[in-house]
C-alpha cells in the first residue's frame, strides 16, 4: 500500500557502499520521474547518472550532508552512496522548472524504496564546483542531487513533542529520529 511505502521512504545517509545498483535500475527511476507530471507538459528535466566509484567520488565531495548533524561531515568510507543522480533543469526548453522536480524526486524514491533501496535528496550542492568537475553544458542547471543506496541506519518518525524544535537527530545507538507534526496540527479548519 501506498501509506507504507511512504513511511518506508525516508532520507537515509549511511549505505552499505559496496552493494551495487546498475545502469538498468538507475534507468527505471528515471523512467518513474519521466511518466510523473510536469508542469505545462514541458518536461525540462534531464538527468546524469553515475554509478562508478570514479564518478561517485566526484560527487560525493560537492555535498553538504546533514545540517543538523554539526560534528558530521557525512557518511564514512564503506557508508557512501552506490548510486548518484543528478537532476537537471534544461534551460533550452524552460527555465521555470515549477514543481517537476519535487514530483520526479518523490516518484524515484518511492522506486527505490520499493526496490530494498534508499535514498537522499540534496538541494545543498556546490553547483559551481560540480558543474565543473563533470563537465555540464551551460544549457543545464544542476537543481539536486540524489544519493541512493542499500541503507545501512534505521530511521524512525516520532510524534514531535515541541513544535519550536523539529531537529532531527541520533541516539546512542545511531537510531536517526525525525520528529513529525501530528495529523490534527497541520490541518487548518
Amino acid at each position: 500500500m501506498i501509506y507504507d511505502l511512504i513511511k518506508k521512504n525516508r532520507t537515509y545517509r549511511r549505505f552499505e557502499q559496496n552493494y551495487k545498483i546498475n545502469q538498468d535500475t538507475l534507468k527505471e527511476l528515471i523512467d518513474l520521474a519521466r511518466l510523473s507530471s510536469s508542469g505545462a507538459n514541458l518536461q525540462p528535466l534531464k538527468y546524469i547518472l553515475s554509478n562508478t566509484e570514479e564518478k561517485n567520488n566526484l560527487i560525493f565531495h560537492h555535498l553538504k550532508w546533514a545540517g543538523y548533524f554539526k560534528d558530521w561531515d557525512g557518511p564514512e568510507e564503506g557508508e557512501k552512496p552506490s548510486a548518484y543522480i543528478i537532476m537537471l533543469g534544461d534551460k533550452n526548453i524552460s527555465t521555470n522548472y515549477l514543481w517537476d522536480h519535487g514530483i520526479a524526486c518523490q516518484s524515484m524514491l518511492l522506486g527505490a524504496c520499493e526496490k530494498g533501496l534508499g535514498g537522499c535528496m540534496f538541494g545543498a550542492v556546490n553547483k559551481k564546483g560540480l558543474g565543473e568537475a563533470l563537465n555540464i553544458k551551460e544549457q543545464f542547471e544542476i537543481i539536486l542531487v540524489i544519493a541512493l543506496g542499500k541503507p545501512k541506519e534505521v530511521v524512525v518518525l516520532e510524534e514531535l513533542k515541541d513544535s519550536k524544535n523539529i531537529k532531527y537527530w541520533r541516539d546512542e545507538n545511531g537510531v536517526h529520529h525525525v520528529p513529525k507534526r501530528k495529523l490534527e496540527d497541520i490541518i487548518v479548519k
